[in-house]
């Protein structure tokens, strides 16, 4: 008898082993994520919706602003409403700059908090010590440490959240859709 209950429960483990969902099939994993579609979302929209959608795809459309001069792995997308940080492993193409875009990207957020507002502190006052920054950028970035720390006071939080689009892809709006999303 226990010879049938011990089989019987290796053939139960061995069916329940092989059945696996969906969610642990490669191959339906892989069409679920092809099939994908990231909201797209305004950028008049961009900063209350963000946190909806911290690091997830989404996509945005806006006009290239500006592409940074410091490795040109940053660039600003603006259109009247809005902008958005975009930020990328590889450098962004000068060519941009003055383009309608739909950018694809993974939300990001930067949160600021009292740990990280002592954390800016000091690394502020050690780089001024170090002569790597001079008394005007000091005190400006104190006195945005200060906004910091008032506007969390006055909105009776305990953290500030930043959005950025970590950069995932890059379409070029033709100039007959201008404005289409």
């Amino acid at each position: 008898m226990k010879k049938i209950l011990f089989l019987a429960v290796i053939t139960l483990l061995a069916l329940s082993c092989s059945n696996k969902s969906e969610n642990e099939n490669p191959e339906i994993a892989k069409q679920a994520e092809a099939a994908y579609t990231p909201v797209t979302i305004t950028l008049a929209e961009f900063d209350t919706r963000a946190g909806e959608f911290v690091d997830k795809e989404v996509k945005v459309q806006g006009i290239v602003d500006h592409v940074c001069k410091h490795g040109g792995k940053k660039l600003l997308l603006v259109n009247d409403d809005g902008d958005v940080h975009v930020t990328s492993d590889d450098r962004f193409d000068d060519e941009l700059i003055g383009s309608e875009v739909i950018i694809t990207g993974i939300v990001r957020e930067y949160r600021v908090d009292e740990g990280e507002c002592m954390r800016m502190e000091e690394d502020n006052i050690k780089s001024h010590k170090e002569g790597k920054t001079d008394k005007e950028q000091y005190e400006q970035k104190m006195a945005m440490i200060k906004e910091y720390r008032d506007e969390m006071k006055e909105k009776g939080v305990d953290h500030l959240s930043f959005y950025s689009l970590e950069f995932v892809s890059l379409e070029k709006v033709p100039e007959q859709q201008s404005g289409d999303i």
